[in-house]
């Protein structure tokens, strides 16, 4: 099996790529090795290096794409800005590579014979493009909330409620079948890349995978990107002994994937036996707490540091998340493996051992975000 990843010199793509190695497979990676993402370090590892054919090149460049795709029988279409806060502002950016992006690679799949040997495209989708997700009514049932407005935040009132009637509400796991209603700007490139890949699946009669990857970690990840996620933000700062500062009350909640799961997954959808064209959620099927987060890390480097709760907020953020996994489970056989406890267990392990990063890369991201306007703060918790 001949596979080109794109984005595949990233967290995710590096573990993809030494699983597919170690199945036989024929890897190509086309990424482009954003500073952001990757600092100075702007290559392959060693190992990689030697196995892999690599193009260096942005997922927009036509040309590059012509050459990576030549002879391939599968896409892993990886390549995207992430990060949702970031999205907000840097609008024109996110659809750029993630909308662009998307259509040009599937541009050159439909029109150069180059790419006639394609049978399936996978896609690292998103649970962004739910926004809220399911939740239950007493009177209505099942409901998808609308974004939760920023005067209601500001007042203290950070659970989403009913669109109907704005009763309170229980979290459900969601499942594909919830629409689509993203809530940042990331979200919304993650819906139109999703519904152009499995378009063209379904146009060329080839398998596609949306994967809606929920909240990905693991040992590797970028220590230096602060729109990497929470975990890298809060190991970082507890290992210096100093302040992890918490949005809103802490209480909100993420569904957090170890990445050999998210690789299983995908693994399985690249070796797919039979025809598919659609959506499956990737992730652990638990909702753990930010808080329950920061006070873990923080044990586990010592408790050196003080946990304060800000009641601040960013304008784009959902209040929970959980996947239901039995759509995944059902055509793709897959089951996480990796429990939470276990997984931040490995995590902090590895992170132990990287240098120590400016907690100003951080603060500068939320300098941003408030010079926008896009930052409020709870005067009530």
């Amino acid at each position: 099996m001949n596979v080109l990843i794109t984005g595949g010199a990233g967290f995710i793509g590096q573990y993809l790529t030494r699983s597919l190695l170690k199945a036989g497979c024929s890897v190509r990676i086309l990424d482009s090795f954003h500073p952001q993402i990757h600092g100075e370090n702007g290559d392959l590892p060693v190992d990689l290096k030697s196995q892999v054919g690599l193009i260096r090149a942005d997922v927009r460049d036509r040309d590059a794409l012509l050459r990576a795709v030549a002879g391939v029988d599968t896409v892993v279409h990886l390549a995207a800005e992430t990060g949702t806060g970031q999205s907000m502002y840097e609008i024109e950016r996110y659809f750029s590579v993630n909308v662009q992006g998307t259509a040009t690679l599937l541009d050159v799949l439909q029109n150069e014979p180059s790419a006639n040997s394609v049978r399936s495209i996978i896609l690292a989708s998103s649970r962004a493009i739910y926004g809220e997700g399911a939740y239950h009514c007493e009177q209505h049932g099942v409901v998808y909330p609308d974004s939760r407005s920023q005067e209601n935040m500001a007042a203290g009132i950070l659970e989403p409620h009913c669109p109907i009637c704005s009763a309170s509400l229980q979290m459900l796991d969601t499942d594909e079948t919830a629409p689509f209603k993203p809530m940042s700007m990331y979200g919304l490139t993650k819906q139109v890349q999703e519904q152009g890949v499995l378009l063209f699946a379904n146009m060329k009669g080839i398998n596609g995978f949306a994967l809606r990857y929920q909240n990905v970690y693991g040992a590797g990840q970028s220590l230096k990107n602060p729109y990497t996620g929470i975990l890298a933000v809060f190991s970082n700062l507890a290992r210096q002994g100093q302040t992890i500062e918490i949005y809103e009350d802490g209480l909100e909640s993420r569904d957090f994937v170890y990445v050999s799961d998210v690789v299983e997954a995908t693994m399985s959808a690249i070796k797919y036996p039979g025809s598919f064209v659609g959506a499956l959620n990737v992730g652990s099927g638990e909702a753990v707490s930010v808080v329950q987060v920061a006070e873990q890390v923080n044990q586990y480097f010592g408790g050196h540091s003080t946990i304060r709760v800000t009641g601040a907020f960013r304008v784009g953020d959902i209040r929970h998340n959980r996947a239901s996994l039995q759509a995944a489970n059902k055509v793709l056989g897959f089951v996480p493996s990796v429990s939470f406890p276990s997984g931040l267990k490995m995590f902090l392990e590895w992170a132990e051992t990287q240098p120590l990063e400016d907690k100003r890369a951080y603060q500068n991201s939320v300098d941003e975000l408030s010079a926008r306007s896009l930052m409020g703060q709870v005067t009530k918790i």
